[in-house]
């Protein structure tokens, strides 16, 4: 079936089975396996991308309702010059990373957030990503690295 979609800004007409789930269309079709497969109930998070607006777990999403819907990877937060995102650069400096398999999902679950409300509370940010399974750091550094990354984006760094 032919699925119309846009992924990271780029308009693609695809042929796809529509059997398949979004998260295996976009790692084994598009190469983008930033997005990771880790539980496939949408328990975890690791799959987590950015769906017309909101967050979604994107194992439990056939294929084919990404017909017409805008899509968010973590390879697509990359700027100008290949600059990370400052969510990115902020899990980075904070030491919210250790294995990093939950970090694409916790990055696009939060990225959702700040999109819709730039000054969230400990709370909101705690709420965000609460779909999110993290094994390693438990989750105080990455509350602090989304905190300062919402700060930098309200003063436009």
């Amino acid at each position: 079936m032919l699925l119309c979609t846009t992924i990271n800004g780029e308009y693609m007409e695809v042929e796809v089975n529509p059997d398949l789930r979004l998260v295996d269309f976009l790692r084994d079709q598009l190469g983008l396996t930033g997005t990771k497969i880790g539980c496939r109930r949408g328990e975890c998070g690791a799959c987590t991308v950015i769906f017309n607006g909101k967050a979604v777990t994107s194992c439990l999403i056939p294929v084919m309702r990404a017909h017409g819907a805008v899509i968010e990877t973590i390879e697509g937060l990359m700027g100008e010059n290949e600059k990370l995102h400052p969510l990115q650069e902020e899990f980075i400096n904070r030491g919210a990373i250790q294995c990093g398999f939950c970090t694409p999902g916790m990055i696009m679950s939060a990225k959702a957030l700040l999109d819709e409300n730039p000054d969230p509370s400990v709370d909101e940010v705690r709420e965000a990503l609460g779909g999110n399974i993290c094994r390693c750091t438990g989750y105080k550094k990455i509350q602090e690295a989304v905190l300062g990354a919402a700060e930098r984006i309200r003063k436009g760094e």
